[in-house]
């Protein structure tokens, strides 16, 4: 979820737009206060939205504060509470991990920057880790997996994404209500799929280069990273199959006043970066990675 899940800000009410913004600052917050500044640099709108999913009903009490962002203005944040606690703690968990596959990835030279970012976050994650060992272990477990699929260069795109979906998932776990939990575990998994698969479309002419696993270019045969009109359409078809499945789950559950950003962002924003990307248009600045490697649109093609 590194980039990838992004609301439609600029299509919500100002209200909801600045209810999401509230809940982006008191995540920025949560995590400061739980593990200090090098935490806070972790902070995007795909831990956000987490954040949201895993959220009561109902708004939870906000503060006004300055912050390093914004020094002289105060803003209006969400306080820390259970929900921004949880996600804070698998926030950490998730980016601490996806540093490390960052150095087993790359060379020792060109592990310098994950080596050093995943040292300054490691007292971090071992809190983290500690207040949430279940969580941690699924996400070593899965990502172990990934990790031998990769060396196996499996061809099998959905046993890939399959392992991932099931890491995300387990972020739920926590959740009281077993009806509420098994909605948001279905939501998750195929959110996770979803990042996955478009995570690997993204990387396809970068891998292609360096000859690194890409499970949707063996899946399709693709040639030097390039779709051809017919594996597009296939391709796009399955992106929106999870988000159809997202969907069906989130109309299981009343999200109360977090409805309106979590229908545009499964409705409008993840259709919309599905296009970007297979556009080759996508603004990649500030994501990391989730793939391990060494209703306004109804379809993304």
């Amino acid at each position: 979820m590194y980039g990838y899940v992004r609301p439609p800000l600029q299509a919500l009410p100002e209200a909801e737009a600045e209810r999401f913004r509230r809940v982006y600052c008191g995540l920025c917050h949560t995590l400061g206060q739980r593990y200090g500044p090098v935490a806070r640099f972790i902070l995007n709108y795909d831990f956000t939205f987490l954040a949201i999913l895993l959220s009561g009903p109902a708004e939870e009490e906000s503060g006004r504060a300055r912050c390093p962002v914004s020094p002289v203005r105060k803003r209006a944040f969400q306080l820390p509470g259970a929900a921004l606690e949880l996600a804070a703690d698998e926030s950490v968990i998730l980016a601490y991990w996806q540093l490390r596959d960052g150095v087993a990835d790359h060379d020792w030279l060109h592990g310098l920057k994950y080596r050093g970012i995943s040292g300054l976050l490691e007292p971090a994650y071992r809190a983290a880790a500690a207040a949430r060992p279940a969580f941690d272990e699924k996400t070593r477990r899965q990502l172990a997996l990934l990790a031998q699929l990769e060396a196996a260069r499996d061809p099998l795109m959905d046993r890939a994404a399959d392992a991932f979906a099931l890491l995300l998932a387990a972020a739920a776990e926590e959740v009281d209500n077993p009806v509420r939990r098994r909605v948001l575990e279905q939501l998750l998994y195929h959110l996770g799929r979803w990042v996955y698969l478009v995570d690997a479309a993204d990387d396809l002419k970068k891998d292609a280069v360096s000859g690194n696993y890409n499970p949707v270019a063996l899946r399709f045969g693709l040639v030097d990273g390039v779709w051809t009109a017919e594996t597009r359409h296939a391709f796009a078809a399955t992106l929106d199959h999870s988000i159809h499945m997202m969907a069906t789950a989130f109309e299981l559950w009343d999200f109360g006043v977090w409805t309106p950003v979590l229908e545009s962002t499964l409705y409008t924003g993840l259709f919309q970066v599905g296009k970007s990307v297979l556009d080759g248009t996508f603004q990649a600045a500030g994501r990391g990675r989730y793939r391990k490697n060494h209703k306004n649109e109804e379809e993304t093609t």
